[in-house]
């Protein structure tokens, strides 16, 4: 049997030592019931270095307001909620808002656009529900007045539990004590996970909650229990519920599960997340009167990520076209109908388009730093400073990134790598379908650095495979460098692409630019 044949061991655990007796004969059946990965101990240490690092920016600019179309949404959701008003957006207050800035920066002409009656504003299904509703609770207990400060110091701690998830999670996937512990540190310590809690944006509640479902759904693998399967579901039906973009992976994880025997935790993992997200979903098709599901941003995302001149990623200018249409079933339907059109006008784009997409999801991590310092946010800085907060958002990913392309290349073809290997062709390939940013791949990092772990792990193995010349290994060998080869060819395209736009960032005007996002 071969390397590559073999289950892998479960995670390795602690040498059973003799201990002195504890203080209570419960307290000692408590702690044996955990594997020695799952106890508090580096878990807690690691959380509570991120929780003071993503405290750091919160308490530095407690009256900082938002500044994206998107915080702006689900702030006016959130405060609909909370006044009980229900899921409305747009008010009259609101939407004179709205119009004057579309006035102002997109050059629209909107006199002749008529409005909504309804003094508390339009019932929508764009977004989905989950993190507006998060909002409102936040809203309802603290007020309006420093809402976004209050909201901020939450997410600072939500966002937080990222750290010791990742540690578990490498546990659960093959990672030794000290790659695992490297993982969550990273995850720590990640420039854009430790500014992240100042956005009003769903990667908060969405980052925590799929890689707890991933992290769930390794445990039921391991465990066999159904009520692990069933936690899995309802995770992963909270996490569509904040973004309804990662339905289809509980969906393939169960098929995983049924086909390696498992049924009854493969129909509990479907059933769960669907029960949790029926609900709305009925919601919405009785608002539409016509099936909805969760969020009917769809249309909306396919026109930007296949609109003619556009490269698959979100364009401000595009961006404006739907955003009059104030019906969501009619702005969705409208916005897939234009992005069919613009793939039967020129269908050999659509393949150069998607590989597009593929390099926007894992682009260099410095879109939202270009966007705020060109707009004068944190004032002009001297060009060592630019350079220096630029090195520090992109080189995370460029070690990182690798790391786990070698750890996937690497491992064993066990069920795990299949879990993960799923994940990462479902999440990719949707966003190569409708549009990619390179925030999107946030919400990979946990398993990317799992798989680094993983590959770190098995690393001395690895490589006497390679020096015996089996052919596995060096099928394996040969992948990883190709892949992180492509990698280093999107990066330094992209840095060839802006260079001009870097170029002005880092000069002497570069805090009064006003890129586009």
């Amino acid at each position: 049997m071969t390397p590559r044949q073999m289950e892998p061991p479960l995670p390795p655990e602690e040498a059973v030592r003799a201990r002195p007796p504890v203080a209570s004969a419960t307290q000692g059946a408590r702690a044996r019931e955990l594997p020695t990965w799952l106890r508090p101990g580096f878990g807690l240490a690691v959380f509570l270095l991120a929780v003071a690092l993503r405290l750091i920016p919160v308490l530095a600019a407690p009256n900082l307001g938002i500044g994206l179309d998107d915080m702006f949404q689900y702030d006016m959701l959130g405060r609909s909620l909370a006044a009980g008003n229900g899921f409305r957006w747009y008010a009259p207050p609101d939407r004179q808002s709205l119009l004057n800035a579309l006035q102002d920066y997109g050059g629209l002409d909107l006199s002749q656009l008529s409005g909504a009656t309804d003094p508390r504003g339009v019932e929508t299904s764009f977004r989905a529900p989950l993190y507006p509703a998060f909002l409102a609770v936040v809203y309802w207990l603290y007020g309006l007045t420093g809402r976004f400060f209050a909201v901020r110091l939450i997410q600072a701690i939500i966002l937080a539990l990222l750290a010791p998830l990742t540690l578990h999670l490498a546990r659960a996937f093959g990672g030794a004590r000290t790659p695992s512990r490297l993982a969550a540190a990273a995850v720590a310590i990640w420039p854009m996970l430790v500014v992240f809690p100042m956005a009003l944006a769903t990667e908060n509640l969405f980052l925590p909650l799929a890689t707890a479902g991933l992290l769930a759904a390794a445990l039921a693998y391991r465990s066999r229990r159904m009520g692990a399967f069933a936690l899995a579901g309802v995770v992963f039906g909270l996490a569509i519920l904040t973004r309804s973009v990662i339905v289809g992976l509980p969906v393939l994880l169960s098929a995983l599960f049924w086909r390696g025997g498992q049924r009854r935790g493969a129909i509990l993992l479907s059933g769960a997340a669907l029960l949790l997200v029926t609900p709305w979903a009925v919601r919405n098709t009785l608002l539409h009167h016509q099936p909805t599901f969760v969020e009917t941003s769809l249309g909306y995302n396919l026109y930007l990520g296949y609109y003619p001149g556009n490269d698959g990623t979100f364009r401000f200018g595009p961006s404006l076209d739907l955003v009059t249409v104030l019906d969501d079933a009619q702005r969705d339907q409208l916005g897939r109908a234009e992005a069919w059109s613009f793939v039967v006008q020129d269908p050999a784009r659509v393949p150069v388009l998607m590989v597009d997409k593929l390099g926007h999801l894992w682009g260099l991590e410095q879109r939202a730093f270009t966007f705020f310092y060109s707009h004068g946010l944190m004032g002009q800085r001297p060009p060592w400073q630019v350079v220096l907060i630029l090195l520090v958002l992109v080189l995370p990913l460029v070690i990182v990134f690798p790391l786990g392309i070698v750890g996937w290349a690497t491992s064993p073809r066990d069920f795990l790598w299949w879990m993960a290997s799923l994940t990462l062709g479902y999440y990719i390939g949707i966003h190569m379908l409708i549009m990619a940013e390179e925030r999107f791949h946030l919400v990979l990092l946990p398993l990317v650095l799992a798989l680094a772990a993983r590959g770190l792990s098995g690393w001395p193995s690895f490589r006497a495979a390679v020096r015996r010349r089996e052919p596995w290994a060096l099928r394996a060998a040969v992948l990883a460098l190709v892949l992180v080869g492509l990698a280093f060819f999107n990066w330094g395209s992209e840095i060839f692409q802006n260079a001009d736009q870097l170029a002005t960032l880092i000069g002497p005007h570069g805090a009064s630019a006003y890129f586009n996002y």
